[in-house]
């Protein structure tokens, strides 16, 4: 994973470009609309200050290579919307992350998460060559649980008291999967219709 190269994913529908702090004002709208769309994280974004911090602590994360966050663009609404990592990177055992996503409510459900999870999948698998893609997600949070399930991530297990959030709660966290073995199968059956790649 080169953490100092720019990378740029995209599709006729979605662009994932590297998050950075200049990114402030287009995130604005999006946080302002949405105080409620990291309920189940351990990160809050509900103010213009959360966004600041928010974006501080994702850029440094991506200078001490521990994460790499993307912004998201919607080409079909011209504005961005959102954004995701891949984050927990092990080149050793050739996996990675891909979490820390939100996306305004207003384009959830249009296709746009699955043209950027296919981006994610084709560059982790594809490009990088790892064999294991995971996901994490709160265990009340059946939104992301079904999302992920649905774009072929498999439910591995359940980790007790494992996060601590804003408000103090230690949330379940739930652990799900994909391998590179599984990989063509997702991109023949859940991505076929996308035809890119």
């Amino acid at each position: 994973m080169e953490f100092h190269k720019d990378i740029v994913l995209e599709t006729e529908r979605v662009r994932l470009s590297p998050l950075e702090t200049a990114h402030y004002d287009d995130l604005l709208p999006v946080v302002e609309a949405n105080p409620d769309l990291l309920r189940y994280s351990p990160s809050l974004l509900r103010t213009g200050a959360h966004l600041h911090a928010y974006l501080q602590v994702a850029t440094e994360a991506r200078a001490q290579e521990r994460r790499y966050p993307f912004i998201i663009f919607d080409k079909a609404a011209q504005r961005y919307v959102g954004s995701t990592s891949y984050g927990n990177v092990s080149p050793a055992d050739l996996r990675l992350e891909i979490g820390w996503t939100w996306i305004d409510k207003a384009v959830q459900g249009s296709g746009l998460n699955r043209h950027a999870k296919f981006l994610l999948f084709h560059y982790a698998f594809n490009t990088l060559g790892y064999e294991r893609v995971e996901f994490k997600t709160d265990a009340r949070n059946t939104q992301s649980r079904r999302a992920i399930a649905k774009i072929g991530g498999r439910e591995e297990g359940t980790l007790r008291s494992h996060t601590v959030m804003s408000d103090g709660f230690r949330r379940d966290t739930v652990y799900f999967s994909v391998l590179r073995k599984e990989w063509e199968g997702l991109r023949g059956t859940v991505f076929a219709d996308l035809g890119v790649l």
